[in-house]
């Protein structure tokens, strides 16, 4: 087993260059998220002038908008952070699913690593846990991940 060669990310985020696409809609959350989120790149060594926060009116904006920040050539990683809350109609299936679909197929054509903090939740009290109390903050979390999969994907060039 000594002979496996193991490739894997780090959490080193010094010159990287990423962009946090976040949602309005619902931005008591998203606000979090995102504080969240740069909070993580600042911590893992990234340098807040390599930054960039873009804000878009809701989740059914954000794929246009991860897929323009991708195609610019200006990020090493694209970082979405939102909140769809489960509401009485049908509408957030529509939202989160076609959301969640723009977001993947912007990473897998552009190349570009692009991780999801987006809270799909069922009510209000899931979204305020998922957000920066007792379950976390998914925009940390998803910040972490773009810095982990970028350094993994320089070893695979």
């Amino acid at each position: 087993m000594s002979n496996i060669k193991t490739i894997e990310g780090h959490l080193n985020a010094a010159g990287l260059k990423t962009a946090v696409v976040a949602s309005r809609f619902n931005h008591l959350f998203v606000e979090k998220l995102a504080g969240g989120a740069l909070d993580a790149l600042k911590r893992h060594g990234a340098d807040e002038n390599d930054q960039t926060l873009i804000w878009v009116p809701g989740g059914w904006e954000m794929p246009l908008a991860t897929q323009k920040a991708a195609q610019s050539g200006n990020y090493d990683a694209i970082i979405c952070v939102g909140a769809v809350i489960r509401g009485g109609t049908p509408h957030f299936d529509y939202v989160a699913g076609e959301m969640i679909k723009g977001i993947s197929t912007v990473s897998l054509q552009s190349g570009v690593p692009v991780t999801m903090g987006i809270l799909t939740t069922n009510n209000l009290e899931q979204a305020i846990e998922r957000s920066g109390t007792k379950m976390g903050n998914k925009g940390w979390e998803a910040a972490v991940a773009a810095v982990e999969q970028v350094n993994l994907l320089r070893q695979l060039a």
